[in-house]
């Protein structure tokens, strides 16, 4: 543990990025997870290749591996597990990121264990690993409560594609955790979180 910090830090050595396969949810506020592996892949020169032994897509960058798991958001966990587990890698290693309803869109926050908060994938996961204590990486989609039509069951608004402006905040917020990645490789996770909680300027 960092002392005083109640997280492990330890290099990350497994990240996975959440939601549903198709072209038809691909521009999705549910995709968020993948948007941010995607933009990971790319900055660090890898390529996903499907790997049906472990239900996902994956990326390799020397001894890290990034998934983007094939099953839907409800049964991500069986990805995530059946990686961890060839791999040997610990819980505490593993990054999740995903969309996050409580969270204002164009705003990301990392936070290592902690409960579901009713997200289906992180639901799963914690099934699967039999733990909480994985890192996640929340990346804002806002609620249907603040837009302007706030009884829109939450189902349809995170399956629906946010307007293009919302979507350049989340892209922006993508950007701004991606440059704490160096340090989740090398295991100083305490700087790396105060990196993503530094307001960027607007």
């Amino acid at each position: 543990m960092a002392q005083g910090q109640g997280h492990p830090d330890l290099p990350i050595k497994l990240v996975v990025g959440l939601g549903n396969i198709g072209g038809e949810y691909e521009a999705t506020r549910h995709n968020a997870g993948f948007w941010f592996v995607d933009a990971l892949a790319q900055s660090l020169g890898a390529t996903f290749s499907g790997d049906h032994k472990v239900h996902g897509a994956v990326a390799k960058v020397g001894d890290i591996r990034l998934l983007k798991p094939f099953t839907f958001m409800n049964r991500s966990g069986l990805a995530v597990s059946a990686l961890a587990n060839f791999f040997q890698v610990p819980s505490a290693q593993i990054l999740v990121a995903h969309d996050e309803l409580d969270v204002p869109a164009g705003d990301v926050k990392m936070k290592f264990a902690g409960g579901h908060a009713g997200h289906n994938g992180l639901r799963d996961i914690h099934a699967k690993l039999a733990t909480p204590e994985y890192w996640r990486l929340r990346i804002g989609i806002g609620h249907p409560r603040d837009s302007s039509t706030p009884q829109q069951p939450v189902v349809d608004w995170v399956l629906q594609r946010p307007r293009a402006e919302e979507r350049r905040t989340i892209d922006d917020a993508i950007d701004h955790a991606l440059t704490a990645w160096k340090h989740c490789a090398e295991g100083n996770l305490t700087e790396a979180v105060k990196i993503v909680h530094t307001k960027r300027p607007v």
